[in-house]
């Protein structure tokens, strides 16, 4: 093993015990850390892979990701906190991405939170979409078409199978942003906002 694939292990296992160390729901907050970030930034230095959202890799990109880091929060979280006027919880935040249907170079996306609101229960919400690769391999224009929202757990009572409900965004409503995987092994990924922002999932 060289020098450099051995300093990305060390690197990435302090990585996931800083974030572990930390409380679940406030690393996907807006809040400061540095040290975090730059370790981040020096592991997408020695990223493993290449254009990772090149076909040839989508094997191991594509699948179910848990969101465990988000350095200045998500769209979620960053509205919760200032809307609500509850303490909403975040039991946990995922990212689904699937592979193309027939010939497209479009990779679908789910991204999901599970919410708990005070006297009602659990709410599961997912936004549906597609990520569209740029030829460098890198980043991609993302855009989303739907949103669902489903009672998961209603007033302390799971199990209930309520219907899921799923509202279309109209096209002129719909915005694009740009979405840059930054780092991907076999079970980490890295990704950064158009702004910035630092995202960690883990299989």
């Amino acid at each position: 093993m060289t020098s450099l694939a051995t300093r990305r292990i060390q690197l990435k296992n302090q990585l996931l015990q800083q974030i572990d160390a930390l409380d679940p729901e406030d690393a996907i907050l807006p809040a400061e850390h540095p040290a975090i970030d730059q370790m981040i930034c020096e592991l997408e230095s020695l990223n493993p892979i290449d254009q990772p959202l090149r076909p040839e890799h989508w094997p191991m990109l594509l699948g179910s990701w848990a969101m465990v880091y988000a350095s200045r929060g998500t769209v979620v979280t960053r509205r919760i906190n200032r809307q609500f006027p509850l303490p909403v919880g975040i039991q946990r935040v995922w990212q689904r991405l699937n592979g193309p249907e027939g010939n497209g170079a479009a990779i679908g996306t789910e991204n999901g939170a599970v919410l708990s609101i005070p006297f009602f229960g659990e709410l599961t919400a997912t936004v549906q979409g597609i990520w569209q690769p740029y030829e460098e391999g890198e980043s991609a224009r993302v855009s989303f078409g739907a949103i669902s929202v489903q009672a998961t757990r209603l007033l302390g009572i799971a199990g209930l199978h309520l219907p899921q409900i799923t509202v279309p965004v109209l096209e002129f409503l719909r915005q694009e942003a740009l979405w840059i995987t930054s780092y991907l092994d076999e079970d980490l990924r890295f990704g950064r906002g158009a702004t910035g922002n630092l995202f960690v999932f883990r299989r």
